[in-house]
């Protein structure tokens, strides 16, 4: 039997006490309480769209704005990403979806090479979901990318509504990751002709 694909990442700093647990191979279950709403909405679905266990608690200086809490956590959840995948063998690699959200439609692609590239290409219409800041989507998976060593690439094709374009991003990404770690029973070793994917 196989070892459990999960990780339990810790960051304490002057901004923010995260906790966060991630469990590669589970059934979409979250348990999330970030103190930002509209990120824990966010993660809800990236955990049921990924089938990923996820918890994660925050307590951050929202009371500044949202920006530390969010960003933190994208570092914690690549971080989790990262060690959960071990030395990656067996998994597929690459994952990308092409997501509509109602008038929304938005591509998520990825490999989880070992190397960070991140590509945003996405605008979205309003500064402000509720209160939270849109920009904090690119800086929330820009984090994610940076401390995953992967590849990401969000290209937003069209759309109009800002909740329905972060719901996108959120729900093609989970579903990318999700077809990038699940595990190829013809794969054997690391999917790579160098024979790693770490740096």
């Amino acid at each position: 039997m196989s070892s459990p694909r999960q990780a339990t990442i810790e960051r304490h700093t002057f901004e923010t006490k995260i906790r966060l647990s991630l469990n590669l191979d589970g059934s979409g279950q979250a348990q999330v309480a970030t103190g930002v709403g509209f990120l824990d909405h966010m993660l809800t679905l990236f955990a049921k769209h990924g089938l990923f266990d996820l918890e994660v608690t925050c307590d951050g200086d929202t009371h500044i704005d949202d920006h530390h809490s969010t960003e933190d956590i994208g570092i914690c959840l690549g971080k989790a990403l990262l060690e959960a995948l071990g030395h990656k063998a067996g998994i597929v690699r690459y994952g990308s979806i092409t997501l509509p959200m109602e008038e929304t439609l938005v591509t998520s692609a990825l490999d989880l090479s070992g190397r960070v590239k991140f590509i945003y290409k996405v605008e979205f219409p309003t500064e402000k979901i509720g209160t939270f800041d849109t920009e904090l989507v690119e800086e929330f998976w820009q984090a994610v990318a940076a401390n995953a060593l992967m590849n990401l690439h969000l290209v937003l094709h069209h759309g109009t509504n800002s909740h329905h374009i972060s719901e996108a991003i959120f729900k093609g990404t989970a579903r990318a990751l999700r077809q990038a770690v699940a595990i190829d029973p013809r794969q054997t070793g690391v999917p790579s002709s160098k024979g790693t994917l770490s740096t």
